[in-house]
């Protein structure tokens, strides 16, 4: 079976060989609500896409109310995300709250809407063996039959429960983006280990390209912009920024630093690591 439908989407997400990419998360209204700063979406989109960022990670059906509206100008990939998750609040106050994922898509459903790539949780150090095991099983099922369709699978690995102290630990970081490598992903996205060594040690081992995540609202878009540089000097294949994007105080000027920040850093370790 031949994946070279899967090898052109994915350089298509990444930007390219020499290219660290700038992705853009907006998928947030799901399981957050709209937070601010995903106050009017689709004029949101046009933003990003005038901002020409490699990629924008949607869920369906903003892809489809998008497509819909009056398009200009070229457009970024579009990433789907697949699943949904309790994660994100399992774990607020006392910590004890149910935890769940949820498919709300397939990967031949997302091929339709015309995105390049999936996207889908695999959260572990929860100290839930049972919902590990759903998450391991999800994440195989979504990977086989991204190979069926030939779509990229991107994995948002994550540790995430009480016993764990910093979600960023090279522990776990270099457990979880091999496990997401071993069931079949074509990228990761995950935490930043708070240094540009420590990121560099797990970007190396790491079989596939790493996209790191930007989390919660940075302090200002100084300090945004100061882990997309030390992202970069790790040799990651790009950002995944999401609240660091569209709360920023001056988003397109943001957008702009966070390129030439990625464009900056010398490419000759990142091409060997991208493979």
């Amino acid at each position: 079976m031949s994946d070279c439908g899967k090898k052109i989407r994915l350089n298509r997400v990444l930007g390219g060989s020499k290219h660290r990419a700038l992705v853009v998360a907006f998928d947030h209204a799901l399981v957050l609500g709209p937070i601010p700063g995903t106050e009017d979406p689709l004029g949101k989109i046009r933003q990003f896409a005038q901002a020409n960022v490699d990629a924008l990670l949607l869920n369906l059906g903003l892809i489809r109310q998008f497509a819909n509206s009056k398009i200009f100008g070229p457009l970024p990939s579009f990433i789907a995300r697949l699943d949904w998750t309790t994660v994100w609040s399992a774990f607020e106050e006392n910590g004890n709250g149910a935890l769940y994922s949820s498919l709300v898509a397939h990967p031949e459903q997302a091929l339709r809407h015309g995105a390049d790539a999936v996207l889908t949780y695999l959260v572990v150090g929860t100290g839930d063996t049972e919902f590990e095991m759903k998450e391991i099983t999800r994440n195989a099922e979504i990977a086989r039959e991204c190979e069926q369709v030939g779509i990229p699978l991107i994995v948002e690995a994550l540790a995430r429960g009480k016993d764990v102290q910093h979600p960023g630990d090279p522990k776990w970081l270099n457990l979880h983006t091999r496990m997401a490598a071993e069931l079949g992903a074509d990228a990761v996205k995950t935490d930043y280990s708070g240094d540009p060594a420590s990121m560099r040690s797990v970007v190396e081992k790491c079989p596939i390209p790493i996209l790191v995540l930007g989390g919660s609202r940075q302090a200002s878009d100084k300090h945004a912009l100061d882990v997309v540089r030390e992202v970069a000097a790790a040799g990651a294949a790009g950002v995944f920024f999401g609240r660091n994007v569209f709360q920023a105080d001056n988003m397109t000027r943001f957008l702009e630093q966070a390129r030439a920040a990625l464009d900056a850093a010398p490419t000759a370790e990142f091409q060997a690591i991208t493979r």
